[in-house]
């Protein structure tokens, strides 16, 4: 096991020449890109035996990074360190990691002890290590009664506890896993999360895992890795970036429904929005009066505005309603700005109702309009150490 160091990696692609054809189009443009800037100033330390997940939105370099771990893409700049080794210039293959991939990529005329056991044999161990090797990754991941079965013969989940044995049976210092669960339903998606939970307790090796679900990433990781173009914009537990995001983007992405935001500006002590006013608590007015008059965001998680009013209140008509059983959720207006409430599943509000939505002086975080950054949070849990 190691732990992995990014030190101010940077990977930039240079653009390519426009072809004849497309000339025309290029010099219309008021500008033409001569580089794409895909991760930039990336500054991370991934502890011996962590599980470390990369998430955002497609684009945003999680997947590029990944590779640069993995020597599948070259940094432009900036330093990757596995264990005590900086590896810009290793070989994939000399870097001690073994990477799952989103597509299976098995052998199909191989069986399943032929596939997990192929780069032990490129290694040119003996037999019996092969062998054991394969036969304990199996009775690990429940494949102990498939290994003479091809892919063919295989479910989706089955297929990919195959390409994950691929991996442990060559004992690495760091697995590495670009997006391995996406192929698979929903339900097969959740089973596999929790081999994934108990596979990492039970070799505890060090593990960076990209992932564009925010429910993957929350249930997996011991840290979650947020990335926006290219920057990281917040690596912490996920209990962390759910009660401190550090910024707009953050709180956004993380939770389900997303928070909601609503424009308010703070004036002498009161958050004034389009369709309400409610006074700031006395233990919050000191943190936030250097922003008297200024635009600031009310950041309000759904689960934290209900149809129950107390202390701090705001008028909303509903919009619709969407029912999930034990609970629902209200989406609606206030003012000129949409909310998303949770109430219980036998409320009798119905959708084109006005209701008074309440939520408690603690439960809101306020965010700097003009920067996007977090100024003030909420007080309704306790935070992890990062």
């Amino acid at each position: 096991m190691a732990e992995v160091r990014l030190h101010q990696v940077n990977k930039v692609y240079q653009g390519r020449t426009p072809s004849p054809k497309a000339w025309w189009e290029f010099w219309k443009s008021s500008s033409v890109p001569s580089q794409v800037h895909i991760v930039k100033n990336a500054e991370l330390k991934i502890k011996d035996g962590e599980f470390v997940v990369l998430v955002g939105p497609s684009g945003c370099g999680k997947s590029t990074t990944l590779r640069m771990i993995a020597g599948l893409e070259d940094a432009t700049s900036g330093e990757i360190v596995i264990g005590d080794r900086v590896v810009n210039n290793v070989s994939p293959k000399e870097r001690d990691i073994a990477m799952v991939f989103q597509s299976y990529a098995l052998y199909p005329h191989m069986t399943v002890f032929e596939n997990m056991a192929f780069g032990l044999r490129l290694r040119n161990l003996p037999n019996h290590e092969i062998e054991t090797a394969v036969k304990q990754a199996s009775e690990l991941l429940g494949l102990d009664k498939l290994l003479q079965r091809k892919p063919k013969e295989l479910s989706g989940g089955q297929r990919q506890r195959v390409a994950m044995g691929r991996a442990i049976v060559r004992k690495p210092q760091v697995y590495l896993m670009d997006e391995p669960l996406s192929n698979l339903d929903a339900k097969l998606r959740v089973q596999m999360r929790a081999e994934l939970q108990k596979m990492h307790r039970r070799l505890g090796v060090t593990t960076v895992y990209v992932t564009h679900d925010q429910v993957e990433a929350m249930t997996l990781g011991d840290r979650i890795v947020i990335m926006k173009d290219g920057i990281i914009q917040q690596a912490d537990s996920p209990l962390n970036l759910y009660e401190r995001p550090s910024n707009l983007y953050v709180a956004g992405f993380i939770g389900t429904p997303s928070m909601n935001f609503i424009p308010v500006t703070l004036q002498d002590g009161e958050l004034v929005a389009s369709g309400f006013r409610v006074p700031l608590p006395e233990d919050r007015k000191a943190e936030v009066a250097a922003y008297n008059g200024k635009a600031l965001v009310l950041g309000l998680r759904p689960t934290d505005l209900t149809d129950d009013p107390s202390a701090l209140t705001m008028q909303a008509n509903v919009d619709v309603i969407e029912p999930l059983g034990s609970e629902n959720y209200l989406y609606c207006t206030v003012g000129k700005d949409l909310v998303a409430a949770r109430v219980d599943g036998r409320s009798s509000v119905r959708a084109g109702d006005s209701v008074t939505l309440g939520f408690k002086p603690e439960q809101f975080h306020l965010f700097d309009a003009a920067s996007e950054q977090a100024i003030s949070h909420a007080r309704s849990g306790k935070s992890e150490g990062a």
